[in-house]
């Protein structure tokens, strides 16, 4: 307090040792009276300027202060809450917008399923029923039920058993490329060695139909459901993708008319198979292997002349006649009424 005391004494007398110059100053003119009536005003601004720096601070830089606590202490709150959350999990998820739904069940989700997987789903379901139940509607409805859905959902295959039989010759082929494409990249990779060409033929072929043995009892029936007039696009849409896969991984990369020729060759020995298997009594159908064995090497040695192509083209026509012959001999639709 003492040394405060002494620098406002010292700087009162600066101030007042001012203003007694200016007052022993000639007063000649006006304009020194204005400059000793500025001087006097500046030595008492200095002066309440001192006594103000003693004083507390005023009402307003202590509000100022009560504000800066206030805004850290929600600032140190807000974080302290974040950092909880942080170490909960629970209060995390809770903050987080709820972006899942729920079905009619109160079961939530977050995958659509379309109406073709769906029917897909249905019809894999339905194929483990075929044997005792044929290729039938009846099958659908009791693999829908085994999904836990309605036998009603039936009313999704427009086309009946027809899209059960697609469905199962879709799958096959889709069996048989996953086989062909891992064997294709065995060779790749040096840890098998490439086939001779009517080997390979031979092996995709019989792989293909052996798919068929779970279902031998009644596949005379899936024929005759793809010989129906609405089937057949399908059903040979389906034949030409098998076909054209087993020689595309068998190495054929021709551009030329012999293109078409190997690939009508192989559907017409594909079709002679099937229908051998199907009147096949043998152990593990050797006999239809047999003749697969024979056949194949007319694919191997084909030419393109015009005369084998037509020999080729014979072939196809005489396989499908003979499936359509076939059909009605085993299902007993060429019998006499």
């Amino acid at each position: 307090m003492n040394m405060a005391a002494l620098l406002r004494g010292l700087r009162a007398g600066r101030a007042l040792r001012g203003l007694a110059s200016v007052v022993a100053a000639p007063a000649a003119t006006k304009p020194q009276c204005s400059s000793l009536s500025r001087s006097f005003h500046r030595a008492t601004l200095r002066l309440q300027d001192d006594s103000k720096s003693d004083k507390p601070p005023s009402s307003s830089s202590t509000t100022y202060h009560e504000h800066y606590q206030a805004h850290s202490a929600e600032q140190d709150t807000a974080a302290a809450a974040q950092e909880d959350s942080t170490s909960d999990p629970a209060a995390d998820q809770a903050s987080r917008p709820n972006t899942s739904y729920q079905d009619q069940g109160g079961e939530q989700g977050e995958e659509y399923e379309t109406e073709e997987q769906l029917q897909a789903r249905i019809l894999t379901a339905a194929l483990e029923f075929v044997p005792q139940h044929g290729w039938s509607m009846e099958a659908i409805a009791i693999g829908a039920e085994t999904l836990g859905l309605s036998s009603a959902s039936t009313g999704m295959f427009y086309n009946g058993a027809g899209d059960l039989v697609l469905h199962f010759l879709a799958q096959c082929n889709s069996q048989l490329t996953d086989i062909l494409a891992e064997q294709h990249n065995q060779v790749q990779l040096g840890q098998a060695e490439r086939k001779k060409t009517a080997d390979f033929l031979r092996d995709a072929v019989e792989t293909r139909l052996r798919m068929l043995i779970p279902y031998i009892e009644s596949w005379p029936q899936a024929m005759s459901i793809l010989l129906l007039p609405h089937n057949i696009p399908d059903s040979l849409k389906h034949l030409s993708t098998l076909v054209d896969d087993i020689w595309y991984y068998a190495g054929d990369r021709s551009t030329d008319m012999n293109w078409y020729t190997k690939r009508a060759a192989l559907t017409g020995i594909y079709n002679t198979t099937e229908l051998v298997m199907l009147q096949d009594s043998s152990p593990d159908f050797q006999d239809t292997w047999n003749f697969l064995d024979n056949r194949i090497q007319d694919v191997v040695n084909m030419a393109t002349t015009t005369k084998q192509m037509q020999s080729t083209g014979e072939t196809v026509v005489q396989g499908f006649m003979g499936a359509a012959i076939t059909l009605k001999n085993l299902t007993g639709l060429n019998q006499r009424r």
